[in-house]
């Protein structure tokens, strides 16, 4: 007999603080061994799902998930965040517990949450969008979940199963890592006045990010930076200054680094210059267009090492998670730090496909 992992007694024992997950293993263990069955080895994944992302509860499709990875073989446990070091702290117990993979179910968030639990470790990670944005689903090509297309869980859960696994970069920012972005000036405000958000406000998450924007961007000026990036000394006025590892920005709505790789050992830096709310205006038209790449208004830097100083404190984010006003930041990047279950169609965002 296959051993497959009851869904309902890891929601119910959803915190490993409660009742250990491997003690609720031995106990499937012991009752099947009773019987005379035989425990075939399979995979085991650890399914963390974050039961307050998103605009709608992913609580009732989490036995499809599970359904489809013991389809292909894995043999899964389940189990729910309590917050955001809740999410850490359970992607670092599925590394040291040697599960094959861990799957987040949730935002952009939760993603990078349990990334960096699994940071440096041979658990690789898969994604299952049902956040607000998703927008590291969306470059991976992962459609997200929604009520009106529930079975897309399903679905992303079935591709992942099988997903060859590759080795790709994350950024650390100060002592935070992130997968996506470390954010400074006018897009760290704006995440900071809206987030946390309930429920019901996810559902206008565009309208109030651009609210939270132009107020911003009406009440401040921009500031003055000095960065040193590997070699280079850079010193000017900014609105808005992006540090990145993934190509697209601004809620998936973006394609900021055309060229960037998942791969490559490099973050781009973009600094945009301003000092108004016109200029703001400029800025975002410019990203949504595509603009931004030939502007004389920004920059781009590749680099490895960042160090970024201000006068005063500025705000910052990491993958449009507020952390807390700094004078300086310092920004690194761990090359091919993250195992991640790739989905076929997304190899192309990879240096070198052949790495895992």
């Amino acid at each position: 007999m296959i051993e497959t992992w009851d869904a309902d007694l890891a929601i119910k024992s959803s915190y490993l603080g409660e009742v250990p997950l491997r003690q609720a293993q031995d106990k499937l263990r012991r009752r099947g061994s009773g019987r005379g069955s035989i425990i075939a080895p399979m995979r085991k994944a650890l399914v963390i799902y974050n039961p307050a992302a998103g605009r709608f509860p992913v609580k009732p499709f989490l036995k499809a998930i599970e359904a489809e990875l013991v389809k292909a073989g894995w043999n899964v446990d389940i189990v729910a965040t309590r917050n955001g070091d809740h999410a850490v702290q359970l992607g670092r117990q599925a590394a040291a517990e040697a599960y094959a993979a861990a799957f987040a179910v949730g935002g952009d968030g939760t993603v990078g949450q349990v990334a960096s639990g699994l940071l440096g470790s041979e658990t690789a990670l898969g994604v299952l969008p049902a956040g607000t944005s998703n927008v590291w689903a969306q470059e991976l090509g992962l459609p997200s979940f929604t009520w009106a297309y529930p079975g897309r869980l399903q679905e992303n859960a079935r591709t992942l199963a099988t997903a060859p696994i590759h080795c790709v970069d994350m950024g650390q920012c100060n002592e935070f890592s992130f997968m996506m972005w470390a954010g400074m000036g006018l897009d760290a405000m704006a995440i900071h006045t809206i987030e946390p958000r309930d429920r019901l406000e996810k559902f206008f998450a565009v309208p109030e990010y651009a609210a939270s924007t132009i107020w911003n961007a009406s009440q401040w000026s921009g500031i003055r930076l000095r960065l040193w990036a590997d070699e280079e000394e850079v010193e000017g006025h900014y609105l808005l200054a992006v540090a990145n590892n993934i190509r697209r920005y601004m809620g998936g709505h973006s394609i900021l680094s055309p060229n960037a790789y998942l791969d490559d050992g490099l973050l781009d830096l973009w600094l945009f210059q301003g000092d108004s709310l016109a200029d703001a205006f400029r800025i975002t038209y410019e990203l949504w267009r595509g603009q931004h790449v030939n502007s004389d208004e920004a920059q781009r830097i590749p680099f490895q090492t960042l160090r970024v100083q201000a006068d005063s404190p500025f705000f910052v984010h990491m993958d449009a998670e507020p952390k807390d006003a700094t004078q300086e930041a310092k920004i690194t990047v761990h090359k091919h730090a993250l195992k991640l279950l790739m989905p076929p169609d997304s190899l192309h965002l990879l240096q070198n496909a052949t790495n895992s």
